[in-house]
């Protein structure tokens, strides 16, 4: 079998328009739900102000350096992740291949359909639909969710149709390219993103508590950074909210021109991510902090994350504001809907390229044949057992396969390509320079915080079944998705490359 160099690439490979369009476009990948409901949750329980200390450290030591490596080998390989990986050895492609299955037909599918209950929401804002008891409205009316993952129940026709609009955007958009519609895009939903949280931040600060919310969310207790949890949890959170590990980031690096700043678009990438994700943070507790205060319940009683923050607690405040409800709902799953779909896109965008570079099909059928499948696999989802189905898959790929994955890109750049020899490659076409702590990181520190955080989740879910569920159901739903994402990767890296045309 021929060997991968460098220069087999797709002869016409595209690019983005600008430097401008290209950070919107990675800044929207990394800025998805999760950094809007579970950063501010994660400050919140670590420590208030003092977390970001560990989060900072976590950021310089882990998260930079690993948007280095991922920027440097995709604008250097001038590829996808199964591509730049197989230039850089062969026998590795596989791991480039791993990564773009389980997110595409993983995350991808699921992701999709929390999109589709903020559009739901969206329409539902427009009377308040969920009533008194938001708790009851979401679980029971709009999911309705059955006992557990072994009772499938009935496809939801609402989220059905919500699912099919989102897939319709992600293909639009997809469709018509890199310049044209992935940039195009994103230079309309960041900039509105950006607006509509600041309009929230704006907002929320004038309820009654906003104050006395935005206090428990920033006020910093020092005491807690002497608690090793937290400093795991600053880790762990960097890798959650920066898309990494994914193949998206790699693949948008790999559509620059050769001579881009790659320290600057790390550095650049990261620091917006982290600046949206504490104003969005502002906006939440503002809002939770006012619940409070018009409720009478302690804060600590109110205060969710994930799902139950955006789906039941913050429709709930929405109910008791005082005028125009109704608009800030709209406003405030409007801002989910826009963040959800930045991502989804840079998905949908890393599995295509990826077929595009190693078999040379046509970008239009790739999409749209990856649309029509990714739509149909995410029915399972919006299912009354989607919810449970959702959890599992999610805990096991954006933990187990994520952190594996994380750590054998680490060793495929830090040992076998060289951690040093990327340092000299993405320093020549930069202006900040970076020393040999990037080495150090790449090829040491990152693989051992995973490893760590790897083995606590191992550790915790041996000692309790995660979330309650029965154990057959973690391993036939979470540990056989990842299982079955590892064969077909391996089947498709023993596929010959198709010889590119030059």
């Amino acid at each position: 079998m021929a060997e991968i160099t460098p220069q087999m690439m797709e002869p016409h490979r595209p690019q983005w328009k600008s430097q401008w369009g290209f950070l919107l476009a990675a800044v929207g990948s990394a800025v998805g739900l999760g950094s809007i409901w579970r950063f501010s949750y994660v400050v919140y329980a670590n420590g208030g102000g003092a977390y970001l200390i560990p989060y900072f450290v976590a950021l310089v030591t882990a998260g930079v350096p690993l948007m280095i490596l991922e920027y440097g080998i995709g604008q250097q390989m001038r590829g996808s992740a199964p591509m730049s990986f197989a230039k850089i050895d062969r026998h590795w492609e596989w791991l480039g291949w791993w990564m773009v299955i389980f997110v595409m037909f993983g995350i991808e599918l699921y992701y999709t359909v929390v999109i589709a209950w903020c559009v739901s929401y969206l329409w539902f804002s427009l009377n308040l639909s969920w009533g008194a008891d938001p708790n009851a409205f979401f679980f029971k009316e709009f999911l309705g969710a059955t006992a557990g993952p072994h009772l499938i129940g009935d496809i939801r026709a609402p989220i059905l149709l919500a699912l099919f609009i989102v897939w319709v955007a992600n293909w639009l958009i997809v469709f018509f390219g890199v310049e044209h519609g992935i940039e195009k895009a994103n230079k309309i939903f960041m900039p509105l993103l950006l607006v509509l949280i600041l309009a929230l931040v704006g907002w929320t600060a004038t309820l009654p508590g906003a104050k006395e919310g935005v206090l428990l969310y920033l006020k910093p207790d020092f005491s807690r950074l002497s608690d090793p949890k937290v400093w795991i949890d600053a880790y762990s959170q960097i890798f959650f909210t920066l898309s990494l590990g994914f193949g998206i980031m790699i693949t948008y690096a790999s559509y620059l021109p050769k001579r881009s700043d790659v320290n600057f678009n790390a550095w650049a990438t990261s620091i917006v991510d982290t600046v949206i994700s504490l104003i969005a943070g502002l906006a939440i507790f503002s809002t939770l902090g006012y619940m409070s205060a018009q409720t009478g319940k302690p804060f600590a009683e109110i205060v969710q994350h994930g799902i139950g923050l955006a789906f039941v607690a913050y429709p709930q405040a929405i109910s008791l504001l005082p005028a125009f409800a109704q608009l800030f709902g709209v406003l405030f799953f409007l801002t989910l809907t826009l963040a959800g779909i930045a991502s989804s896109i840079s998905i949908l965008e890393a599995f295509s390229a990826a077929l595009i570079d190693k078999f040379h099909y046509s970008r239009k059928p790739v999409v749209t044949a990856l649309s029509v499948v990714g739509f149909l696999g995410s029915i399972i989802f919006t299912t009354g057992g989607g919810l449970p189905w959702l959890d599992i898959v999610d805990h096991f790929l954006s933990r187990y396969g994520l952190f594996l994955a994380c750590i054998f890109q680490c060793v495929v750049v830090g040992w076998v390509y060289g951690a040093s020899r990327l340092r000299q490659e993405v320093n020549a076409v930069s202006l900040f320079k970076v020393g040999p702590l990037l080495d150090f990181s790449i090829k040491y520190l990152i693989p051992a915080v995973l490893t760590v955080l790897l083995v606590n989740d191992l550790i915790n879910d041996l000692r309790e079944p995660y979330g309650g569920y029965p154990w057959i159901a973690l391993l036939l739903i979470g540990r056989d998705w990842l299982v079955a994402a590892l064969i077909a990767a391996l089947i498709v890296s023993s596929r010959p490359w198709r010889k590119p045309l030059h």
